[in-house]
């Protein structure tokens, strides 16, 4: 078991403050090997929105955009809160790394796969998965299989599928994780929920964060800043929270109101139409029985 030296830093402020710093890059490494399911390297860390040091994105959003050893684009994104026309967000960042990361004058050839992982700590939608994956993918209509692209390299025919070009998008929705940590990848979501890391782990990156992101390793100011941004998050989520419990309980209240109204309508309206049978029943006059239920010419006649 661990102990309370064995507290280790969340991965948003990591990438905020640590995992930019080339010393850090085997923690980042790990994390990607395991989420892409291929070994990566990095080569430097890209500009990124991220850098700017905004004052509300302590709430919010903290990315960082690197470049592997591919000359690939790799985008992390931690999100905290919700945030509207989030796919869309994502899909507009990974359009605007394609032409920033090609010049001027270069051939399409030069166009670089660009990956994006997002780190969900909210609702995103429906779904009983903690990690789904989308890529772009053509399939025959009648035929069913996956079209190949052939393209002349070299003086030589090579063939891509679409999934080598176009991006491949990674949502970890976190807070779905409920599961024991055992493979690479628990380990991994297991710490971005909780902060836990196993003594014994040897998921990539991991081990290097044990060393790397414990939180009594840093100076006293810095845990301070981490803490106040801890604390900023929390406060954040509790805020947004509240508003959507104070907003599902005036919903709840108007509706039994609505209710309330609506049952009592018809309680009438029912009165009234057994009223009106009945004195059809007895011979009365269509307009005798409108002068005392209130009802329509039109609605006593549907009763008879």
């Amino acid at each position: 078991m661990g102990t309370l030296n064995d507290k280790y830093i969340r991965f948003d402020w990591a990438i905020k403050r640590l995992l930019r710093q080339k010393a850090n890059f085997d923690v980042l490494e790990g994390f990607l090997t395991v989420f892409l399911n291929e070994k990566v390297e990095i080569l430097e860390i890209l500009e990124s929105e991220g850098n700017q040091k905004a004052e509300d994105d302590k709430f919010n959003r903290v990315d960082i955009k690197a470049k592997n050893s591919k000359g690939e684009i790799i985008i992390v994104e931690v999100q905290n809160t919700s945030e509207l026309y989030y796919l869309e967000r994502i899909l507009y960042g990974v359009a605007k790394a394609i032409t920033e990361h090609i010049n001027l004058g270069d051939t399409y050839k030069e166009v670089k796969k660009v990956y994006s992982i997002s780190i969900l700590y909210f609702d995103l939608g429906k779904g009983a998965d903690y990690l789904y994956v989308g890529q772009n993918k053509f399939i025959g209509v009648h035929t069913h299989d996956q079209l190949m692209v052939s393209s002349k390299e070299k003086g030589t025919i090579v063939k891509k599928s679409p999934s080598e070009i176009f991006p491949e998008y990674i949502l970890v929705r976190v807070n779905e994780f409920n599961k024991v940590a055992v493979t690479p990848l628990e380990e991994w979501v297991a710490y971005l929920k909780n902060g836990i890391i196993k003594d014994d782990t040897t998921a990539p990156g991991l081990q290097e964060a044990r060393k790397k992101l414990l939180y009594y390793s840093m100076t006293d100011a810095e845990r301070y800043a981490y803490d106040e941004h801890i604390n900023a998050v929390m406060i954040q989520n509790d805020v947004l929270g509240n508003a959507r419990d104070e907003g599902m309980r005036l919903g709840l209240e108007q509706g039994i109101e609505q209710g309330i109204e609506q049952g009592k309508a018809q309680g009438v309206n029912e009165e009234r139409q057994r009223l009106a049978k009945m004195m059809l029943g007895m011979g009365e006059s269509v307009d005798k029985i409108a002068i005392y239920t209130g009802l329509s010419k039109e609605e006593i006649e549907k009763l008879g």
